[in-house]
């Protein structure tokens, strides 16, 4: 099995390899696992796939991570693999630190992952704990060091984001006035502004649909 032929057969699930790493003790992997791949959605194709799957079809609650059991999970089965996912309930699994051992996953000046391809736009599907030693791609380089402007520092429309961290609650409050309607239909504006974001191709109705499970709206 070659990383090759893993990243073609993500491609064919609507899926892209964000990165991976070979994990110690430390990382709290399952104990067998060689290697560990993030999973995402592969843009811009990935959208229009999803709403033609059942999950989305039948109407009923949580079709995105529905459809991630069904399709990452089926995945891991067929190579011996484990499916890990980032929800589920407590406890919930370390993506956030798993991203950062990648190499192509960083933190960004607003403490949001970025990602060296798909920008502040980075988000995960699950990811697959192999019990092989893949040999993985060269790592990238934080695209927010080239940078110059950064323009995700100054971007939020809310003023959710400054340096003591994340108001959640703000945000939330700040999305569901009409000053807000355009994070909501087009997606975080803080997002949007990183400029490796806007080369990523993710379509604003997968971001609407976020920021409504976001809000609850």
């Amino acid at each position: 099995m070659t990383y090759a032929a893993l990243e073609q057969a993500a491609k064919a699930r609507q899926l892209n390899i964000l990165g991976g790493f070979h994990p110690t003790p430390d990382d709290n992997a399952p104990s067998d696992c060689k290697t560990l791949l993030m999973l995402g959605p592969d843009e811009p194709g990935f959208w229009p796939a999803f709403t033609e799957s059942p999950e989305w079809q039948d109407g009923t609650p949580d079709p995105m991570d529905r459809w991630s059991v069904r399709v990452i999970g089926g995945w891991a089965a067929s190579l011996g693999a484990t499916a890990l996912y980032p929800f589920g309930g407590a406890p919930f699994q370390p993506f956030y630190t798993w991203a950062l051992r990648t190499g192509r996953i960083h933190r960004s000046p607003v403490a949001f992952l970025v990602h060296d391809t798909a920008g502040l736009f980075v988000s995960f599907r699950g990811a697959l704990a192999l019990p092989e030693h893949i040999t993985l791609p060269a790592t990238a380089p934080n695209p927010c060091d080239s940078c110059p402007d950064q323009p995700c520092r100054t971007a939020c429309l809310g003023d959710a984001l400054s340096p003591a961290g994340y108001d959640v609650p703000k945000c939330k409050g700040f999305l569901v006035t009409d000053a807000g309607e355009k994070n909501m239909t087009l997606g975080c504006n803080v997002r949007r502004a990183c400029p490796v974001s806007q080369s990523y191709g993710r379509l604003p109705a997968q971001s609407a649909y976020h920021m409504r499970q976001f809000t609850g709206a």
